[in-house]
């Protein structure tokens, strides 16, 4: 610890990356909240699940405004999670296990309880501590209205996205009022953030995600968005490129790799941030967004290996993260892909037909080229879980003015032993969110134990996963509905998403399965296999 590490392979390139979101994921303390220590102690279900490395979402210093995106201090744990010597040792026997950690940064703000915001409240207007915010007069009469118009970054919310302090001053918040948005012109600023680069890779983290990336710059006129249409005035600006090589030359000093939550309908435009001296690895959006349908997914998966071909950088595919519809719900409805705007209360959803095509699609991504991102509990199948309104805690849900049902119903802690209070996610308290009553039957523990399960799916398609190698994905003819592929060593990818059973291609090894082949021997609908050629 405290030493750069010496240059390794780029493992990055093909890993299964786990998302902790430790609120959630195991209670040491019995406290009611997900801690450190609950992750500790589940390190060895981990190393059993095959991950290559953990990514967690913010553990720092938090009020808990944005579930932890709201960053008080980068330098401490947030005490309801644990300690940061802890940390340090969940890094370290993580890595002896030989998983890797990368922790989560969140640039464009910090909560408005950290140090630096408190003091320029206290200094008042023109004073250089505001300088390292967004702070402006206001417009009209008395200075009364918002400086610009800009929206909120909450899809749905209508709230503004300044608020007014008694001096009369108002400061930027693309998010809730308790996140202000920091000023990435001023020095000051990039160089704290590089020295929380330095602080986290010393203690021996392998990578960082870097939160809503494409934000962080803004026009320094702060113009209104209608009469700024290009280039946006605080969306993918192209100041945004030397921040990010800045960033790489620290992380190359410790082998470190960057993932960037990069949302871009721009190919050319996402391909940027992925040039060879700036991020190693961008979400994949597009991916997690679409549909089940074979040709869309086809189209999505061709999009994503043409954008990142230009920079030879990995894609990434994910089907699910803390803040979507997870993916067995998803699937379940009639319309199965994801947008944000259409996120509403009592969408019907068929969990048998879900199920069935989660486990098809878990198959799909893995064999994909390049890195998979797995959401804690998607391995156990979880759905997403209807929270009562009254314990909705996601500022989403309150800045829509309770249309949108928030995030919270994929963020409920996970059911680890059937039998035990609360799931076996902790001992003493309820959860801090409230888990279903048949929350215990996607318990790890009975899942362990029953080959056909998803756990099992998920620990087999992540064991066998190398034999498809580092080569390139080649597309074999199909029927109409039907995704099937090949790439190195022979190693075969079908999918069938058509009304009918699909003929198998001639192979000598069935590897793996989604779900029973018909009595023929066909491919049902919804269900996906990894062959021998």
């Amino acid at each position: 610890m405290g030493q750069p590490r010496p240059a390794q392979k780029e493992w990055w390139r093909s890993a299964v990356i786990y998302q902790v979101y430790v609120r959630s994921f195991a209670d040491g303390d019995g406290d009611g909240t997900g801690d450190l220590a609950g992750v500790r102690a589940k390190l060895p279900y981990l190393a059993e699940l095959g991950v290559d490395a953990l990514w967690f979402n913010p553990w720092y210093l938090s009020p808990m405004k944005d579930g932890g995106y709201d960053v008080a201090d980068y330098r401490a744990i947030d005490p309801a999670f644990g300690t940061l010597a802890e940390a340090e040792k969940l890094i370290a026997e993580a890595r002896e296990l030989g998983i890797r950690t990368i922790v989560d940064i969140v640039p464009n703000h910090v909560s408005d309880q950290h140090p630096w915001f408190r003091a320029a409240l206290a200094a008042g207007p023109g004073s250089p501590e505001r300088e390292l915010f967004h702070f402006r007069p206001g417009r009209g009469e008395d200075g009364g209205l918002p400086p610009n118009d800009w929206p909120s970054q909450f899809v749905g919310s209508t709230e503004p996205v300044w608020t007014r302090l008694p001096d009369g001053d108002w400061y930027l918040h693309l998010f809730t009022p308790e996140q202000p948005d920091l000023n990435w012109a001023h020095p000051a600023v990039r160089q704290e953030h590089e020295d929380i680069l330095r602080f986290w890779f010393e203690r021996g983290v392998a990578g960082v995600r870097i939160d809503s990336a494409a934000l962080l710059a803004k026009d320094p006129d702060l113009p209104d968005l209608a009469d700024a249409p290009e280039p946006h005035p605080f969306v993918d600006r192209d100041e945004l490129h030397d921040i990010y090589r800045s960033w790489r030359a620290v992380a190359d000093d410790y082998d470190g790799v960057f993932v960037g939550e990069v949302w871009l309908p721009d190919a050319e435009r996402f391909a940027r941030y992925l040039r060879p001296d700036e991020l190693h690895t961008a979400f994949n959006f597009a991916f997690l967004s679409c549909p089940w349908e074979a040709g869309r997914l086809r189209t999505s998966i061709d999009s994503t290996l043409a954008e990142h071909a230009p920079v030879g950088a990995p894609a990434t595919w994910v089907l699910c993260n803390h803040d979507v519809t997870r993916t067995v719900t998803r699937y379940g409805r009639a319309d199965t892909g994801f947008d944000f705007a259409t996120k509403a209360f009592g969408t019907p959803t068929d969990l048998a037909l879900g199920t069935r095509r989660a486990r098809a699609a878990a198959l799909l991504s893995l064999a994909l080229p390049g890195a998979v991102y797995l959401y804690q509990g998607e391995e156990l199948g979880l759905p997403e879980a209807d929270i009562p309104r009254e314990r909705i805690q996601d500022p989403m849900y309150f800045r829509s003015g309770g249309t949108d049902p928030g995030r919270d119903g994929c963020r409920v802690p996970l059911p680890w032993v059937a039998e035990a209070p609360y799931a076996g996610f902790g001992s003493r308290q309820e959860p801090w969110l409230p888990q279903p009553a048949d929350w215990a039957t996607y318990a790890a523990d009975r899942q362990a134990a029953d080959p056909s399960s998803m756990l099992a799916l998920y620990r087999a398609a992540i064991g066998l996963r190398p034999v498809f190698g580092q080569g390139p994905l080649t597309w074999l003819p199909a029927p109409d509905g039907v995704l099937a592929f090949a790439r190195a060593e022979g190693a075969l990818c079908v999918v069938n998403l058509a009304d009918t059973p699909a003929e198998l291609p001639v192979h000598s090894q069935l590897l793996l399965a989604s779900g029973p082949l018909s009595s023929e021997g066909r491919l049902p609908k919804d269900t996906a296999v990894w062959l021998h050629a």
